[in-house]
């Protein structure tokens, strides 16, 4: 009795443990296609099988699979491919029926190894003088022929600006617009979609160098002043950060270097640097450069490149352009500060321009190199000033006044005029330029041939855009505007 209980109990398991039953209703197909998920491509011989069992078929090199002669039921289906997470979709067959499934196959992390580190190809490290369009090219390897996608990530040197060109498929990118003289950083990250990213390391090259850049001058960005140089066509160069206050900048021809004032902490410092930027030296250090206000403060180099003269207040100083030979030329016999300094070609004398703390009371002359003063030019005046230089025969001085003699705190000017003083007939003359209403012209310098002058041309309202211009010495009349919110020119 107890034997026959036990067989009655193991043949009800046995029909509760076998697998789903095949209805006996014909028999229908399946045809499919089995894609990677990261491409949706077709993936090759991957293993198609159901449950219940029938037959057991494998993809073409496109990814396709059919099923024949399936008895009518309801089945799940199964592809299996080494290296890839198993899928299951159900089906339902019925006789005479064809039905359709697809299966996306995503990789198995588990043993995935990730890409190798790309290697950056073209251009070379460090490479010098590239065209302003080219191609970055580099080579990437998966072990297991994952499909990969790049990211490429791009800084210029000079601005700091990064490019960054995302889902990238090949191993090229050409990148254009470009600037001369320029520094680039480049990176290439590599990714297969599994593992994660994988940075190659990080190569520079340069760019051409800026063809003729004559004309120099400043411009506001993130409230910094930022230093540029231009071609004659308006082409422009930036050539100091954005991140740091530069400004001023005045190049020598004689030795092909560009000195400039910039913020060091608290003070305000003298640099040089090459004319793409390159190669920055501090000059001063010990005795800044200052004044009663830093935008209206300038300095001055030898014709031959080897000193500077730059003011401290009521004190003048020379100085080696490496930053040694420091000596005090002269100390202002009133006490009055010197904002301004421009040293004649031939090194025999040198004009300044002083005030009062306010930056009124002013007053031009030139001293000779001993520290005697050897003319006046402007004294007794109200009003603002800015702006000298000297003709290259010491026989004029140029530099701007308000006329209007408006004095207050904010050193605003209401009608600044550009004028010519004569060294042999100690004369004055107002270079009639046009000039609208409302407007000043400031920080006037001569052409290199001294045919023009080249100044900053901005309404008196303190706020507006300020605009670089030039006008004939001879026939002012016509004003030419050369570089927009831009200030503080120099022309070489």
């Amino acid at each position: 009795m107890k034997t026959g209980l036990k067989m009655l109990i193991c043949f009800f398991l046995l029909i509760s443990c076998s697998e789903d039953q095949i209805d006996e209703g014909g028999a229908g197909s399946v045809k499919g296609r089995i894609v990677d998920v990261r491409s949706y491509t077709g993936m090759e011989n991957v293993r198609v099988s159901s449950n219940p069992t029938t037959s057991t078929v494998y993809t073409d090199k496109d990814g396709y699979f059919t099923i024949q002669n399936i008895p009518s039921g309801k089945y799940a289906f199964q592809a299996q491919k080494d290296g890839f997470i198993a899928r299951f979709v159900p089906g339902t067959i019925e006789n005479g029926i064809e039905i359709e499934l697809i299966f996306e196959m995503e990789v198995s992390t588990a043993t995935n190894k990730p890409p190798e580190v790309p290697v950056l190809t073209a251009p070379v490290d460090n490479a010098t003088g590239q065209a302003l369009s080219l191609d970055l090219t580099w080579t990437a390897k998966d072990p297991e022929s994952d499909p990969l996608t790049y990211t490429v990530t791009v800084k210029n040197g000079t601005t700091d600006e990064v490019k960054t060109y995302s889902d990238l498929k090949t191993t090229t990118l050409n990148i254009k617009d470009l600037s001369y003289s320029t520094k680039y950083y480049w990176q290439v990250t590599v990714n297969d979609g599994i593992n994660k990213s994988i940075n190659s390391v990080t190569n520079s090259f340069r760019t051409l160098a800026f063809p003729n850049p004559r004309y120099m001058y400043v411009k506001k960005v993130k409230n910094n002043n930022v230093i540029y140089a231009a071609d004659e066509e308006g082409n422009e160069l930036q050539l100091s950060s954005a991140e740091v206050n530069s400004f001023r900048p005045r190049k020598n021809l004689s030795i092909n270097r560009i000195a400039y004032i910039s913020s060091d902490g608290s003070l305000f410092q003298i640099f040089s640097m090459n004319p793409d930027g390159t190669d920055v030296k501090k000059i001063t250090n010990f005795i800044p450069i200052a004044g009663f206000n830093m935008d209206n403060v300038s300095y001055s180099w030898s014709t031959n490149g080897a000193k500077l003269i730059y003011p401290n207040f009521d004190k003048l100083y020379r100085i080696n352009s490496d930053g040694s030979g420091l000596v005090q030329l002269f100390k202002t016999p009133n006490g009055k500060f010197i904002s301004e300094c421009e040293w004649s070609r031939d090194g025999s004398q040198i004009v300044l321009k002083v005030n009062d703390v306010s930056g009124y009371g002013v007053e031009i002359y030139t001293i000779d190199m001993a520290g005697n003063i050897l003319y006046q030019v402007l004294s007794g005046v109200t009003g603002g000033a800015s702006g000298i230089d000297i003709s290259i025969d010491n026989a004029r001085v140029v530099y701007t006044r308000d006329v209007s003699g408006f004095e207050n705190s904010d050193y605003r000017r209401l009608d600044s005029r550009i004028f010519l003083y004569t060294v042999a007939t100690n004369t004055l003359a107002e270079l009639e330029s046009g000039k609208e209403n409302g407007f000043n012209d400031l920080d006037v310098k001569f052409s290199p041939n001294e045919a023009k002058v080249i100044f900053v041309n901005t309404s008196n309202d303190g706020l507006s855009a300020k605009n670089i211009q030039t006008i004939d010495v001879s026939n002012s009349s016509a004003r030419t505007t050369l570089f927009q919110n831009a200030s503080m020119p120099d022309w070489k």
